[in-house]
């Protein structure tokens, strides 16, 4: 219920600004200005087009196949919006404690293929189906290495858990933690805390793993440069081809939903989670003065900070690969996860087990 109350409008404003934000983002990458008419800046400009949006009549082919085609766009949404569930929101704040949430949230995102294949398939559009199909391929292969690398954090974690895996980065830890995740080195960092309790520097090895997710979480959102599902110099737009107003509303805030649900979740595998970056040093207690107290509005308040600051600086650089990069070809993108993705992730479980085993 939390999740619910808080995730929906913070997904909602999200998605808002988040357009506008990828519009100046890659009119700045372009060398022009982007909106700039409708508002201060052109900051009302996505509100004018939600606005179009809802007022735009639902049309719905007649040949297509009508209760999968309706109900197709919330199949698409409903997993992205419910794998914020068993997302810390910051210190001791989550939607639901669960065990198995780092488990849950690779489950529940398996389902939105579901909802992109019955786009595709309802459409009665050839089009479409290429594009369903296209994103099918591309969303199963890519959860294998993106499996693997979250496997690595959990095999150094020892926890499914995504809070009890937030609270080992940091000054708040209940375990100890050595520099670089060398117990040999005898260099106890529990209270120096900050980028140093981080699980990219707890085991180095999980760097690796950290950029192998992040590849892996664009391919998921369907993002550039594997945009191929969506190609419109050859599938026009794809499985959302014949879908307008509202129901392609649902589809583009399921596409900003998936972009800030990776980047959190990348930041609390990989990054410290709602921990600060700052560091203990001496006297200058910066980590201690930027985390809070556990249970105070101050704790609280740096919590989401530190958390969303993270998100949003994987979500710019998204937007920077997508402005940047070319699309793949459909042989590039699958020969990237299975000879060189995929080998890697598997490697990468082999050298965190050792590393777990003998350096810990």
């Amino acid at each position: 219920m939390l999740a619910l109350i808080f995730y929906l409008p913070f997904l909602l404003v999200f998605a808002l600004f988040g357009v506008y934000a990828e519009r100046k983002v890659s009119a700045w990458i372009q060398d022009r200005l982007g909106p700039v008419d409708v508002g201060p800046k052109g900051l009302l400009q996505t509100l004018a087009d939600i606005l179009k949006l809802m007022l735009k009549e639902d049309i719905i082919p007649k040949a297509v196949d009508k209760p999968i085609f309706k109900v197709a766009p919330i199949i698409i949404f409903m997993p992205v919006f419910a794998g914020f569930a068993v997302l810390p929101f910051t210190n001791g704040v989550y939607g639901s404690n669960s065990n198995v949430g780092v488990f849950y949230v690779l489950a529940i995102l398996s389902l939105e293929v579901l909802g992109i294949l019955a786009a595709g398939w309802s459409s009665n559009n050839k089009y479409a189906l290429y594009g369903a199909m296209r994103s099918a391929a591309q969303m199963v292969s890519y959860e294998v290495p993106m499996g693997l690398s979250v496997l690595c954090v959990v095999m150094t974690s020892q926890s499914l858990n995504t809070e009890v895996i937030s609270f080992q980065q940091g000054i708040l830890s209940q375990d100890t933690n050595y520099l670089f995740g060398l117990k040999a080195l005898g260099v106890d960092i529990t209270n120096v805390g900050g980028i140093l309790s981080w699980n990219i520097l707890r085991n180095p090895f999980l760097i690796f793993a950290f950029v192998i997710f992040f590849i892996s979480s664009l391919a998921e959102a369907n993002r550039a440069p594997f945009d191929i599902p969506e190609a419109e110099s050859e599938l026009i737009a794809g499985y959302h081809i014949e879908y307008s107003g509202m129901r392609f509303a649902f589809m583009m805030l399921s596409e900003y939903g998936v972009m800030l649900l990776g980047s959190v979740f990348a930041a609390v595998l990989f990054l410290g989670s709602w921990n600060t970056p700052f560091v203990n040093i001496g006297s200058f207690a910066l980590a201690d003065w930027t985390t809070g107290t556990l249970g105070e509005i101050s704790g609280y308040l740096w919590g989401f900070f530190w958390l969303m600051s993270k998100a949003f600086v994987l979500i710019f650089i998204q937007m920077w690969v997508r402005w940047t990069l070319p699309r793949l070809r459909v042989d590039q993108l699958m020969s990237l996860c299975w000879k060189y993705l995929t080998p890697a992730g598997l490697i990468l479980v082999f050298i965190t087990g050792v590393w777990r085993l003998w350096m810990i």
